[in-house]
């Protein structure tokens, strides 16, 4: 049976008891005072009678504090606060961005949830800022290897690549590093200003633990490294001589993260197309997502829409910081 059919996918009380169960379990918490006591929930109420819906609409999912006296829902609190959507949709738009290992654009969203391809965007934004991990342990414990690759997509706002005639010149793309851990399968992006070794050693200090082993390719900024770095041991292959596994050493390469760009780059140029600078930190928030939780690490759809979902407490998303950020 396929999950698609699950109640929670077409029934709004199934999805919100869902949700709850997901989010409050051990019990419902007030989202406005912090009680976990005396909780309690009110059945039948409903919305003011419109032209619409002439006797209102059943609110579902609704409590009430017995501490502060407030009414509050499972969607206080998280990006699905101030949302006119049914839960059900949310829940069918997780599960698609979950399961669409390149991503699913916002107007295929726009299609198949028949919602406005606006709505479609933002709701695409607000599940990836859920997805974005707020665990932050450092790569290459125990002496791990660590691969590092930057890659470049899109163009950089406000660039001079027409002018001079530079188009295809990576100084004037955007400019993504991605640190993969090869014992934990974990991949960890960031949007970088430029390819400086005064900009990407402060960030493999900060991620990386003393007794990592960084593994990188011949690359200008990654040339003498290891006098940079707090202790970790630094080796490098050469793809400019055709070589990509060493011949010296067959654990010395960058095929892990490659692996991932390769993913990265048909997402991002076969189903997204455009990217702006200040939304990609989200799409890739996406993508580490989806890696980091993929069926090579023993997590299926089901699961991964589940981990998702517990991403969305307190991470509420405006319109207008969508835009702005």
């Amino acid at each position: 049976m396929s999950i698609l059919s699950k109640p929670y996918f077409h029934d709004e009380k199934a999805a919100f008891e869902y949700v709850e169960s997901i989010l409050w379990a051990d019990g419902p918490e007030c989202p406005h005072c912090g009680g976990l006591e005396r909780a309690y929930k009110l059945e039948g109420v409903r919305t003011k009678p419109s032209r619409k819906n002439p006797e209102g609409k059943e609110r579902h999912g609704l409590w009430k504090c017995g501490h502060c006296r407030k009414q509050f829902t499972v969607r206080k609190g998280t990006i699905f606060e101030e949302s006119h959507l049914p839960l059900t949709k949310w829940l069918q738009a997780i599960y698609l961005m979950v399961s669409s290992k390149k991503g699913i654009s916002a107007h295929q969203l726009h299609r198949v949830l028949e919602v406005q391809y606006k709505t479609a965007w933002f709701l695409a934004h607000r599940i990836r800022e859920a997805m974005r991990e707020g665990a932050f342990d450092v790569f290459g414990n125990g002496g791990g290897g660590v691969e590092v690759d930057e890659t470049f997509f899109g163009k950089e706002p406000h660039s001079t690549a027409g002018r001079r005639k530079r188009a295809r010149s990576l100084h004037d793309k955007m400019k993504v590093l991605t640190l993969v851990d090869r014992n934990t399968k974990q991949a960890r992006s960031m949007v970088i200003n430029s390819t400086r070794r005064e900009e990407i050693v402060p960030i493999l200090n900060a991620n990386l633990s003393k007794e990592a082993y960084i593994l990188t390719d011949e690359a200008r900024q990654y040339q003498s490294l290891s006098f940079y770095l707090s202790g970790q041991k630094h080796d490098r292959v050469n793809h400019g001589k055709g070589e990509y596994v060493s011949f010296k050493n067959p654990e010395v390469h960058t095929q892990t993260v490659e692996n991932y760009y390769s993913v990265f780059k048909r997402g991002m140029k076969g189903t997204y197309q455009h990217c702006a600078k200040h939304h990609l930190h989200r799409y890739l928030a996406e993508f580490d997502f989806r890696y980091n939780h993929r069926s090579a690490n023993g997590v299926e759809d089901g699961e991964r829409a589940v981990l998702a979902l517990r991403g969305v407490k307190g991470k509420r998303l405006t319109y207008r910081s969508a835009n702005t950020q």
